[in-house]
């Protein structure tokens, strides 16, 4: 998405970009900075600058100074290139050993409506969206996360919606469908069941969601296949030529449930495309 003036998520004031300098934030950062010029946001970047063993024959004071340029660097190159898409950036830089734990505070302090980041990094960000750190990062977020691998790029022409009837994934389900609205794209409704005795239920949530989608006017395809609901989506996705897949959280409460540590964890890290994981309000 390269347009201004269309912003295919709706009103995003905020977003903050979440990298490490690596090739595998690539495609957060070049989706960020096309969102916030189609949306007119204000662009934060930031980067959390880790001690590391790399620079174990120097002084501490060395290896801050060392990290920090590099840091600086980093987010140098992003700031040029949304000042060359006409976007102002701001940069930030923290250091600490938990980047989760920082890319949520500085989400709520700058009251971003969006977090964007990539799936995997070398170094700074290089745990996070793996295993249990993504639960806490897409679990804490006061707002929505878009996780995007280094290679995806989103069209916002074919949106994946998974539903399971839960007032989380229909807020999933009618983000899916205002985007899916906005860009004049086809929603693909999308419910796993793990037998046949489950088809009724799965059938009744791509229904509910298709009627959704009806009312809006937005192209809808249902699917209701067999399997592990990651498995499932995943497959989907790939199958459908999906861009971006939309997915709900219980938030805070739901880690408990160990929510965030299997099904939309496991999408986000085998997903071809990005992923949105949606707050419900």
């Amino acid at each position: 998405m390269e347009s201004t003036g269309y912003c295919p998520t709706g009103k995003v004031e905020r977003l903050l970009l979440a990298t490490d300098g690596t090739e595998y934030s690539e495609g957060a950062v070049r989706e960020a900075i096309s969102l916030a010029k189609g949306c007119s946001s204000s662009l934060f970047a930031m980067t959390v600058a880790e001690t590391t063993t790399d620079y174990e024959t120097l002084s501490r004071e060395d290896v801050e100074k060392a990290i920090f340029a590099q840091a600086e660097g980093n987010l140098d190159k992003v700031r040029a290139r949304a000042s060359e898409s006409g976007v102002d950036c701001t940069t930030i830089i923290v250091q600490g050993d938990d980047p989760h734990d920082s890319i949520v505070e500085h989400a709520t302090e700058k009251r971003a409506d969006m977090i964007v980041i990539g799936r995997r990094g070398a170094k700074g960000l290089a745990k996070l969206l793996m295993g249990e750190v993504a639960a806490k990062v897409v679990g804490n977020a006061p707002c929505d996360v878009l996780v995007v691998p280094r290679s995806a790029r989103i069209e916002y022409k074919r949106v994946l919606a998974a539903t399971d009837g839960s007032a989380h994934s229909l807020a999933a389900v009618r983000r899916a469908i205002e985007i899916a609205k906005r860009g004049g794209g086809t929603v693909v409704a999308v419910s796993a069941m793990r037998n046949e005795d489950e088809r009724k239920e799965a059938e009744a949530c791509v229904g509910q969601a298709a009627e959704m989608a009806r009312k809006e006017g937005v192209a809808v395809e249902t699917a209701t296949p067999t399997g592990r609901s990651f498995d499932v989506i995943v497959e989907t996705a790939g199958g459908r030529s999906v861009d971006l897949i939309v997915m709900g959280t219980y938030g805070k409460s739901g880690i408990k449930k160990a929510l965030m540590g299997s099904a939309t964890e496991k999408v986000i890290g085998n997903a071809g495309c990005a992923v949105l994981v949606v707050k419900a309000q």
